[in-house]
């Protein structure tokens, strides 16, 4: 591994230097002990929830919950979405307790203002809404991303996910190690996916996908959102993709912000145009890309659709720990995907191959992604008593892999064609999102 001498924030920052910094920070290696869950939701008037909710309306109530003593970091997307990021957790349990103690503080406070929280891949009644943080960021974000389609417009104001993150790994070679981590984040992508949607309307009407917010991904421009080579080492990989990709904007603090053209970062550091490149710069830029896994220190699974219910992202959640962290589970499950993969690569990158596009398009409709999803449940529900999973989570899973998986369904189809099932020995209850 190369040194980390990292140059001051604000001075020049070269382009070897640079590589070295991204070869650095974004894998660190060691063995996996943490987990932690990035929840979005979609605010909404808790009696009309089809009624768009006045932007000071929403001010006003986000300036309160500022002020909740709460563990997780509260942030608010561009088009009024609210975001809890959990502090990294010794274990699953660790995790769900404090995210679950945050999202309890944060609906009463919503619930006293006439406001619910939305668990949904885009919002389910409405079109995207004005930006509702005014920021030079957001506003060259915007000008940026219009130049190849409404995708990145969308994306922005019209999405809501559960992100789960998970330490790199190991640096030998092993189930638990970074390369096969990372591997396996890709491979398991589309399933998780397929699994989870929880998307089927596009600016409140039907998009005909079941993941309509991953479509948005697929659409945006050739690079930002795209996955770097998977077959490459994953460090050399990364740091060629961070610097070969188009720089959104050029920051500056008096005014609107700069969006070049044609501009990579590693021509920016090679020739210091507009202006001279630096560490915060370099930093800036790897908070704009896109990619369904994003190495920031540990990795970060971006592909899954914000979950219906009070307690649905919990499920997402435990999969996914369960598939990464139990190293019986992770060697098993990469075997399940590795194969899933062989049998339906494009050669395209995620997440615009074939079998992410089927996901996005069918969900669990599609037989390999069934077939494969339901492996991988099994194996994650064989682990969590390992993981010391608590009876309530493990249920949470085991019904939702009754009511979907097996059945070859996602959230989405409940929301399109709801099925009467037997839910606490009684027969014939809808399910619902």
């Amino acid at each position: 591994m190369p040194l980390c001498d990292a140059p001051e924030s604000g001075g020049p920052l070269a382009e070897d230097e640079a590589e070295d910094l991204l070869r650095c920070i974004c894998f660190k290696t060691g063995p996996p002990r943490t987990v932690g869950v990035e929840l979005e939701w979609f605010v909404h008037d808790l009696h009309l929830p089809h009624l768009h909710v006045p932007p000071d309306r929403l001010r006003t109530v986000f300036d309160g919950l500022r002020a909740l003593p709460l563990k997780s970091a509260l942030t608010f997307e561009p088009g009024g979405q609210l975001e809890l990021s959990s502090p990294p957790a010794a274990s699953l349990m660790e995790c769900v307790a404090t995210v679950s103690a945050d999202l309890t503080a944060v609906r009463t406070a919503l619930a006293a203002s006439g406001l619910t929280l939305t668990g949904s891949g885009t919002d389910p009644w409405h079109p995207p809404r004005d930006l509702l943080l005014r920021e030079p960021r957001y506003e060259a974000m915007e000008r940026y991303l219009d130049r190849t389609g409404p995708a990145g417009r969308a994306m922005m104001r019209d999405s809501a996910s559960v992100q789960v993150c998970v330490d790199a790994g190991h640096e030998e070679p092993g189930p638990l190690g970074f390369e096969r981590r990372w591997r396996l984040a890709h491979l398991l992508g589309p399933v998780l996916v397929a699994a989870f949607a929880n998307s089927p309307t596009l600016h409140g009407r039907p998009s005909g996908l079941r993941s309509a917010r991953q479509g948005l991904w697929a659409e945006l421009d050739p690079v930002r959102g795209m996955a770097p080579d998977t077959g490459r080492e994953p460090r050399s990989a990364w740091a060629a993709h961070v610097l070969d990709a188009p720089v959104m904007c050029v920051r500056d603090g008096d005014g609107p912000w700069a969006v070049p053209e044609a501009l990579t970062l590693r021509d920016w550091l090679r020739y210091g145009l507009p202006r001279t490149a630096t560490r915060a710069d370099l930093d800036y830029h790897l908070t704009t890309l896109f990619p369904p896994v994003r190495p920031r220190g540990h990795l970060e699974l971006r592909m899954i659709d914000a979950q219906p219910g009070e307690d649905g992202w919990i499920v997402p959640l435990a999969v996914t720990a369960a598939l990464f962290d139990d190293p019986e589970a992770a060697g098993a499950a990469y075997d399940v995907v590795e194969r899933l993969a062989g049998s339906a690569g494009d050669g395209a990158a995620p997440p615009r191959a074939a079998l992410w596009r089927s996901a996005a398009r069918d969900g669990l409709a599609a037989p390999a992604l069934r077939a494969a999803a339901v492996a991988c449940f099994a194996l994650a529900l064989e682990a969590l008593p390992r993981m010391g999973a608590t009876a309530a989570v493990r249920d949470a899973v085991a019904a939702f892999n009754e009511r979907h998986v097996v059945r070859g369904r996602c959230p989405a189809d409940d929301r399109l064609t709801p099925v009467s099932v037997t839910v606490s020995g009684t027969p014939g209850k809808d399910i619902r999102t």
